[in-house]
């Protein structure tokens, strides 16, 4: 299995384990773990990787929550995106 289909797989279980994650705004690690996942999600989109993927969840929009960085959880949504995004990038081949 290549690093894409891994990757494509974390993103997935991610999503499963933070369904709902909006409503629990004192489970920061779930805003974490959301944000993970779409910040590995935002690569493999950009690598047109995630054809597959689309089709077995409804994944976030792009920009979720881009405008929200006030309270404790967004943060941590933020600081998730961009360490999924940088380690996503991290262990993709480049192109």
């Amino acid at each position: 299995m290549d690093i894409q289909n891994k990757l494509g797989e974390i993103v997935v279980r991610l999503y499963q384990e933070t369904d709902g994650y909006q409503h629990n705004p004192s489970e920061v690690q779930l805003w974490y773990n959301r944000g993970y996942a779409n910040g590995v999600l935002s690569v493999l989109r950009a690598q047109a990787a995630v054809q597959e993927l689309a089709s077995n969840i409804t994944l976030d929009d792009a920009d979720i929550h881009c405008d929200d960085r006030l309270m404790e959880w967004e943060k941590a949504y933020h600081h998730g995106f961009e360490m999924g995004e940088r380690e996503a990038k991290e262990v993709l081949p480049t192109n």
